[in-house]
């Protein structure tokens, strides 16, 4: 009879599986808020599309929240700047402040990182929400170049904020940051695999 109710224990308390977003929800989630503020800004124009953003990014954090029960650091980070921005392009009318959010959100994703790893703690398996499994080795790797393309994504935003219209600014914010980004995460895929941590890498008391 104890051993029955042992197993009971087990499975009681075994830890539950922290549930995830499915990659085409995650990604309809992220990208969604930006396609509404390209959209809305080509018909009425920055003040009212930065609205819709404000609103886009809080229903995809409740969203997040009532599937997942937790919500990411990164887009709360992002959140919390857009709402705190947005209001300011909103109320005073001025458009400089969403355009700075994205050189501001950069530069602290990139300052964290770097000051995070200075007292030799890693952010950036949080900000992926441990979505693949690298040693210690790979993750300050890692690390390092995505700070540095962050702090590469605050100075271009500078330049053309200052140098292009509003309108060619909206553009690039959804169209060119976007692909960048993409495409530098496919250059970390060969460090990624290298220092990838395999089953068969584990301890094997693990298993049982």
């Amino acid at each position: 009879m104890s051993g029955g109710r042992s197993v009971d224990e087990n499975a009681t308390t075994a830890p539950k599986k922290k549930k995830r977003l499915s990659l085409g929800l995650k990604f309809t989630l992220e990208l969604g808020p930006l396609i509404l503020f390209f959209l809305v800004n080509h018909q009425f124009g920055i003040y009212p599309a930065t609205g819709v953003l404000m609103v886009g990014v809080v229903v995809t954090l409740a969203v997040s929240w009532v599937i997942t029960r937790h919500l990411p650091a990164m887009p709360v980070a992002t959140a919390i700047l857009v709402l705190l921005f947005g209001s300011l392009t909103f109320f005073l009318q001025d458009e400089t402040f969403i355009k700075m959010k994205v050189t501001i959100l950069y530069v602290l994703f990139g300052g964290g990182l770097i000051g995070a790893l200075w007292f030799d703690k890693l952010l950036l398996p949080i900000v992926f929400d441990l979505a693949f499994h690298i040693d210690d080795a790979g993750w300050r790797k890692l690390t390092l170049r995505w700070a540095f393309f962050f702090f590469f994504l605050a100075g271009l935003n500078e330049i053309v904020r200052r140098v292009a219209s509003t309108d060619a600014w909206v553009n690039f914010k959804v169209f060119g940051i976007l692909p960048l980004t993409f495409l530098f995460a496919l250059t970390q895929l060969p460090l990624i695999t290298r220092h990838e941590i395999r089953p068969e890498d584990e301890d094997p008391e693990t298993h049982f």
